[in-house]
């Protein structure tokens, strides 16, 4: 091993000796960072409330027909693909705290077009502005915060990304009950603003900052964030200067990585939550529920209390085991869900109305009821499995193992690909439902939670309790 591998090998940051820090200041820049995902979260949840209100509108001008309905619910994801690959462009140029500073503002300018809209151009506008954003934040949020974490506490802090993401789904759901969707895209500007004025008081990453060769800032941020000023390694001159290369794909400390980043963001849309986040409501009156917007709420509600616990329990347990856990939960209820719309496909008299407020001890009137009560179990059971494993562990895993060079470049290739995965789902999921009925698209994406299952036990390593330089070193084979 040459001079050079060994000091790739050494860590460069993390608390001496495994001590835990003096400071708890980190999960305060966490908070701050993470407030860029509750703002994406709310722009993603944001459609399930104001479609119906805009199919109403007064003004024509405004009001959407089934084709620009649709659009509106999509249009997000597109952006978001686009603000994946400058997203990776600004994090290794910018750094990671200017980047997340900079995502703030299409998210408030988007919400601003969006209530001052006087057509449905204007409307489409300001929901690309805030997809751009939302792919901006959602790279850049998870690497600031892998990058201040220590070990031990990685996997919580990671977690508390998509944490943030249902919150902010779970707020937009709640609001719509009670404020129509101008002044929701209204509250969708404050956590943006808010994140603002949090994060001009944060420090950089250290990690970033010692590429830089910024070490009397590095060690500063390190005092801010973890209490101490002990004596770190550097990082190889010029780590983050090398750049990428076609040829470097050939390196298995590339390509594995790579391989896994890409793959887990594609199934993780695949299991098809995006669609059923953004249709929830239409997914639950195909049901035949007479309260579907409670329908959406009390899912909203689920998922964040699954993330919550994943998020709690993410550095006990580990990654690989949660994912398979998840997959496992999606693939029986997503195959039930199906077999619901098969039973209930007969015709009217297979489904019926269901008050989500009836008490549990009432005996159903009939089995159209029964089946009726297999749908929401089947939804909750999916959300609550997504929630656990494939929510939140693709996003950490992505900000655990790229090596810091080609960090940028490959974590906008992972966010491209989940956000132009998602639009392709959302935007046509209607169509697979109609070409395969419910039931059939439904048991394909129980298909491919199996094949996420798989790649799990085959492919993806366990990183809790690693430094990233151990994970970046494992892939390396040293």
């Amino acid at each position: 091993m040459t001079p050079e591998d060994q000091e790739e090998t050494q860590p460069l940051l993390g608390p001496p000796g495994g001590s835990a820090p003096l400071s708890r200041r980190v999960f305060l820049a966490a908070f701050a960072a993470a407030l860029g995902p509750l703002s994406f979260g709310f722009a993603l949840g944001y459609s399930s409330p104001a479609i119906p209100s805009l199919r109403r509108a007064a003004s024509p001008a405004l009001r959407l027909d089934d084709a620009a309905a649709s659009w509106f619910g999509a249009i997000v994801t597109l952006g978001a693909a686009a603000g994946g690959v400058l997203g990776g462009w600004l994090v290794d140029r910018a750094g990671r705290k200017l980047s997340l500073l900079l995502c703030t503002v299409p998210f408030v300018v988007g919400f601003a077009v969006i209530t001052a809209a006087q057509n449905v151009w204007m409307l489409l506008g300001g929901r690309l502005l805030t997809g751009l954003a939302c792919g901006i934040a959602s790279l850049v949020a998870p690497v600031y915060i892998s990058e201040i974490s220590y070990p031990s506490v990685r996997g919580l802090l990671g977690s508390c990304v998509q944490l943030m993401v249902v919150i902010g789904i779970l707020l937009a759901y709640l609001a719509g009950w009670v404020l129509e969707w101008r002044w929701l895209a209204v509250l969708g500007c404050v956590p943006a603003s808010f994140m603002m004025l949090l994060m001009c008081h944060m420090p950089e990453t250290p990690r970033f900052l010692l590429t830089r060769q910024r070490r009397q800032e590095a060690t500063a941020a390190m005092q801010f964030l973890w209490g101490s000023e002990q004596v770190w390694e550097e990082p190889p001159v010029g780590a983050e200067h090398q750049g990428f290369h076609l040829a470097q794909l050939r390196h298995p400390g590339i390509y594995k990585p790579f391989i896994i980043g890409i793959s887990l963001m594609a199934f993780q849309q695949l299991s098809g939550i995006n669609a059923v986040m953004f249709y929830a409501e239409t997914i639950f009156e195909e049901a035949k529920f007479k309260d579907s917007s409670l329908a959406s709420v009390i899912v909203g509600v689920i998922q964040v209390l699954f993330t919550a616990i994943a998020a709690l329990i993410m550095d006990r347990a580990g990654r690989r085991l949660l994912l398979t856990l998840s997959g496992v939960v999606m693939v029986f209820s997503t195959s039930a869900f199906g077999a619901y719309f098969k039973l209930s496909q007969g015709g009217p008299s297979n489904s019926s109305h269901v008050d989500l407020l009836m008490p549990v001890s009432m005996e159903p009137a009939s089995a159209s009821v029964g089946l009726a009560w297999l749908a929401v179990g089947s939804m909750c059971l999916f959300i609550a499995g997504f929630a656990v494993g494939w929510g939140p562990i693709p996003w950490l895993l992505m900000s655990e193992i790229f090596p810091l060079h080609v960090k940028g470049m490959a974590t906008g290739v992972c966010v491209l690909t989940n956000w132009f995965m998602a639009f392709l789902v959302t935007k046509e999921f209607s169509s697979v439902m109609e070409v395969l009925r419910p039931y059939g698209a439904f048991w394909l994406a129980s298909a491919f939670c199996i094949f996420s299952v798989l790649f799990t036990l085959s492919c993806v390593p366990e990183t809790k309790g690693k430094t990233l330089e151990q994970i970046t070193a494992h892939f390396e084979g040293r």
